[in-house]
């Protein structure tokens, strides 16, 4: 059951990323509105199961710090080693070319252990109760589309083609099923999950603020693309609630 779950995951996972790439000359539109998918599934999705699964253990405002945490360490990360630059000279062009690709490669990186830690969600909450298990896997499913999304706009708005985006799409993808046959070997406490999910909303409030944002609205400084992202927001703000009725 776990496994069949998992699977339908990658599909999910996958179709989200081919999405993204059909529609590749529209990117300023896909780029604004994964940048609100990205930022509601941090605040309305990872914070508050965060908070849930460390009741009794940490407050709201630990779990909050712990966010903040993940926020400033994906800073250093993209800042200090991995060098952020969004401009540069001709003799530093083949320098920008790397920093932009490590940039990708840290990005999609960061949503495949994401997406990891989903198919980890999912065999946890199995053994909880099917109930439970449902719950989440519901909610996995809906964002897992998005992170396909997100996985190849990463790729292609930092100097990567089209091959390496079908290759990190494919690694986020099978993510989830390796989450989740991990769970048939171990298992991971409510409250040290609680923490991993707070690091990751606070990589993923940094990816949307300080780069699918400005990079959409620059390119195409325009109303639709701002739009776009308040769609983003809103459908995954629906597509949770929903998933957790």
């Amino acid at each position: 059951m776990v496994i069949l779950i998992a699977f339908a995951t990658f599909i999910s996972t996958y179709i989200g990323g081919l999405f993204a790439l059909k529609f590749k000359d529209k990117l300023h539109l896909v780029l604004g509105f994964s940048a609100g998918a990205v930022i509601s599934v941090a605040f309305f999705d990872l914070i508050p199961e965060a908070i849930h699964l460390a009741e009794g253990v940490y407050d709201a405002e630990t779990i909050i710090k712990f966010t903040a945490i993940g926020f400033l360490v994906y800073l250093i990360l993209d800042r200090a080693v991995f060098f952020h630059a969004h401009h540069a000279d001709k003799e530093h062009e083949h320098e920008a070319h790397l920093s932009h690709h490590k940039r990708g490669v840290l990005g999609a990186g960061s949503l495949a252990l994401h997406s990891f830690l989903d198919g980890v969600a999912i065999g946890l909450a199995f053994q909880v109760s099917i109930a439970v298990g449902t719950v989440v896997a519901v909610a996995v499913l809906i964002h897992d589309f998005s992170d396909g999304i997100n996985t190849v706009n990463m790729i292609l708005r930092n100097s990567g083609g089209h091959v390496a985006a079908r290759k990190w799409l494919l690694v986020v993808a099978l993510a989830p099923i390796a989450g989740a046959v991990s769970t048939l070997f171990f298992t991971l406490s409510q409250d040290t999950l609680a923490i991993i999910l707070a690091v990751f909303a606070g990589f993923f409030l940094y990816i949307g603020a300080t780069d699918l944002i400005p990079e959409s609205h620059h390119a195409h400084p325009k109303l639709i693309t701002t739009i776009m992202t308040l769609i983003g927001v809103l459908v995954l703000y629906v597509a949770i609630q929903f998933a957790h009725v």
